[in-house]
C-alpha cells in the first residue's frame, strides 16, 4: 500500500487529474483486444506486461454487456484474486460501468475505495464492440491512485527507500531517548545528593540550578527526539509541500528556542545569586533566543506567503 495519506493522495489527484485521466485512457486503449474478455492467459500476459511499465496497475478484469463480471480478478502477478469477489459479480451499478454505458468508449472514474484491494483507487474502462457494432463487453483496469501519483511525480524510487530511512530515524531517536534517560538519572542523583548530603549555604543556593539544567536539557533532547519520531516516522510527510517542510523546521527550531530561553534564564538567576561573572553570557543567550524567535517568525510568514503565491499560480 502507498505510504501517502488519503488526504495527500486526493489533493494530488485534483492537481494532476487531467494528466492521470489521459495516461489511463492511453494505457487501456493501447491494450484493447477482445480476447481480454474471455481468455485468461491473455489477461495474465497483458497485466504482467503492463506492470513492467506502469507499476501502479492493480487489477484487470472483464465485464459482459450487462455488467456481470465475465472473468476473474487478475492481480499484478498474473494471479487470480479471491473468487468470492470476482467472476459472476454484478458490476452494473459500479461507476465505471455506468459511465461507459452512457456511450463513451473510454472512461475514467473519480477516486473510490476498491472492494477487491481495499485501496483508494480509480478505474478505467473501455467498451468493446463486435462486427455489428453491438457492445460485446468491457475491459476494466483498477489503478492504485497513491502509486499513480508517485509515478507521475517521479517519487517511486525514493519511496522504495522510505522504510530504511525510517529505520535510521528510529535508531537516532532511540539514541536521543537514551541520552534523556542519562540526564534524568543525573538530575535525580543531584536531588538525592542535595537532600541527604550536607552542603554550605553557597552550595545549597547553586545546587538546585544543576538539577534544573539536567532536567531542562532532558526536556529539550526529549522534545527533539519526539519531534523527529513524529515528523519522520509516525506522520506522513509530503516533501513536495512547502508547508510540510516548514512545519518540520518550525518544530525543531521551537524546541531549540525553548531550551536556549530556559538556559539563559537559569544562567541569569545563577549569576544573581553568585558573583555575576556569567551575567554577560546570560544576556547574550537571551538575545540569541530573541533573534531565533524573530528569525523563525519571518521564516514562517514569508514561507506561508510564498506557498500562497505558488498555489495561486497553479490555478
Amino acid at each position: 500500500m502507498s505510504t501517502m495519506s488519503y488526504i495527500s493522495i486526493i489533493e494530488r489527484y485534483h492537481e494532476y487529474r487531467a494528466a492521470i485521466q489521459e495516461l489511463l485512457a492511453s494505457i487501456i486503449t493501447g491494450m484493447a483486444d477482445e480476447r481480454l474478455l474471455y481468455d485468461a492467459d491473455t489477461q495474465k500476459k497483458s497485466i504482467q506486461c503492463l506492470v513492467q511499465h506502469y507499476p501502479f496497475v492493480d487489477l484487470l478484469y472483464a465485464l459482459d454487456a450487462s455488467g456481470i463480471q465475465a472473468s476473474d480478478n487478475i492481480n499484478t502477478h498474473g494471479k487470480i484474486m479471491a473468487a468470492s469477489d470476482g467472476k459472476g459479480k454484478d458490476r452494473s451499478q459500479r461507476p465505471y460501468y455506468l459511465l461507459a454505458q452512457e456511450g463513451k468508449s473510454v472512461v475514467v472514474t473519480e477516486p473510490y475505495l476498491s472492494s477487491a484491494s481495499r485501496k483508494l483507487c480509480i478505474s478505467t474502462a473501455m467498451k468493446l464492440f463486435d462486427e455489428k457494432q453491438q457492445v460485446k463487453g468491457y475491459i476494466v483496469l483498477d489503478i492504485d491512485l497513491g502509486e499513480t501519483v508517485e509515478f507521475l511525480m517521479g517519487d517511486t524510487g525514493r519511496r522504495r527507500f522510505q522504510p530504511y530511512f525510517k529505520l535510521i530515524y528510529i535508531l537516532i531517536v532511540t539514541g536521543l531517548f537514551a541520552v534523556v534517560a542519562a540526564l534524568l538519572h543525573s538530575a535525580f542523583s543531584e536531588v538525592v545528593s542535595l537532600l541527604y548530603t550536607e552542603h554550605n549555604t553557597h552550595e545549597l543556593q547553586l545546587k538546585p540550578f544543576s538539577v534544573i539544567v539536567f532536567i531542562t536539557l532532558a526536556l529539550a533532547v526529549f522534545d527533539l527526539g519526539k519531534t523527529t519520531l513524529e515528523e519522520e516516522v509516525l506522520m506522513h510527510k509530503d516533501i513536495f509541500r512547502h508547508s510540510s517542510t516548514r512545519r518540520t523546521i518550525t518544530r525543531f527550531m521551537a524546541a531549540i528556542l525553548i531550551a536556549v530561553s530556559i538556559e539563559s534564564l537559569l544562567l541569569m538567576f545563577k549569576s544573581a545569586l553568585g558573583d555575576g561573572h556569567d551575567l554577560v553570557q546570560a544576556v547574550w543567550m537571551m538575545l540569541a533566543a530573541v533573534g531565533l524567535l524573530v528569525g523563525l517568525g519571518l521564516y514562517v510568514f514569508l514561507g506561508a506567503k510564498a506557498e500562497a503565491v505558488l498555489l495561486q499560480l497553479r490555478k
